[in-house]
């Protein structure tokens, strides 16, 4: 509370300001997904369609399935709630 009072506040720092955590985390990152990648050759799965059988079936699915999302919420139904800039004047 002192600090407050003068003024001499130091600014927060958080996890993620220092670049080299990041570096961090992202490296971690794509090592769990390596990983994981890899251990998928290794597990028998037990598919209900053809392709589901595919080598890296789920992770390719993910990603186009989120890419869709996020462009249908860009172009189809952010114009169907955005407002004008003045609707709350």
């Amino acid at each position: 509370m002192q600090n407050a009072e003068n003024g001499d506040q130091k600014a927060k720092e958080y996890l993620f300001d220092k670049p080299k955590n990041v570096k961090l985390l992202l490296r971690c990152f794509y090592a769990s997904l390596l990983i994981l990648l890899i251990i998928e050759l290794f597990v028998h799965k037990h598919p209900h369609f053809p392709w589901e059988g595919w080598l890296e079936f789920y992770a390719v699915y993910g990603f186009v399935a989120c890419v869709v999302l996020v462009v249908a919420a860009k172009y189809i139904l952010r114009p169907l709630v955005k407002r004008r800039e003045d609707y709350y004047d």
